[in-house]
Formats: C-alpha cells, structure tokens, sequence
C-alpha cells in the first residue's frame, strides 16, 4: 500500500474560514486538485454559499475566488496509506502542520471540518484553539449519501464567518 500525500494549503493571510478534508481521493491526488472527483458536492455547495459559479470556472480561478472571499482549504492528514480514497481505508495517518497554519492566518475565525474523520482528527490536533469555532460538517464526498440541500443548509453556517 503506497502512501499518499495532502495537497499544498490553499490561502490568503485574510483567510477568515479554513475548510478542512481528511485526505484527498483518488481522484484529487491524480488531477493535484482539491474535490476533483465530478459527484464530490464541494464545489457547488462553496459556489453556493458564496453565490459563485465555482463549479463553472477553471480550477485555478475558483481557488483565486476563494482567497479573495476568505476561504482557505487544506487537509488534517499530512499523509497515510490508503486503498482506495474511502476515510475508511485510512491506515499510519501523519497529522499536518494544522496548529502552524492557524497561527500564519490572524484573521481566522471558524475552521470547518468536512466530514466525519476530519473532524475527529482535527479537533485532537486543535481542539484548545482559542477565539477559533470549530464546525463540523457533512462530507460533500459522495460516499455520505444526504441530500446536497441537506449538506447545503449545515453548510450554510460559514457565511457567518465570512464577509459580505
């Protein structure tokens, strides 16, 4: 079982939300994009709350829209040995640098965890922080089968984190 290895973060020093994933999938890692794979929800539910076209722009310009609105996303595993791109498949996790990028981000205001896993690893790396709200989220990967409605209106709770 090889080991894969987390996307760079991406953010601005005005990140105001930090989103969170476990470890990208498959097919995250082969396009080296965040939520690649095509019935991954984030894109639209990001695009939605933002009231972007996100999941119609060029890769490189949704995450250019991101920073610009203070969204930052990264990942709590740094790197693991996977089958596959299920959490459940997850073995040897290394945590990532998450308490270092918190401190470089001093307009940080909510960290998002998107899904289960991420929230159970991240908040034991950053359950302490202070004057950050941590919030767990429903994964936006398509294995977590709720409706996208259903994911969008828990999701909804980051515009209060953001600026209009």
């Amino acid at each position: 079982m090889a080991a894969k290895h987390a996307l760079d973060p991406v953010v601005a020093a005005s990140s105001r939300v930090l989103i969170l994933g476990s470890l990208p999938g498959d097919a995250s890692l082969k396009a080296t994009q965040y939520y690649a794979h095509p019935r991954n929800a984030f894109w639209p539910l990001i695009g939605g709350l933002l009231s972007e076209p996100l999941p119609a722009l060029p890769y490189e310009e949704r995450l250019d829209r991101l920073k610009a609105r203070g969204v930052g996303l990264w990942d709590v595993i740094a790197s693991a040995e996977r089958t596959g791109s299920l959490d459940a498949a997850i073995r040897s996790p290394e945590a990532a640098d998450l308490r270092g990028l918190v401190g470089s981000l001093p307009d940080l205001s909510a960290i998002a965890f998107n899904g289960g896993l991420a929230a159970k690893l991240g908040r034991r790396i950053l359950g302490d922080l202070e004057g950050v709200v941590l919030i767990d989220l429903p994964s936006s990967s398509p294995a977590h089968a709720i409706s996208l409605s259903a994911k969008a209106e828990s999701w909804a709770i980051l515009g209060d984190f953001l600026p209009d």
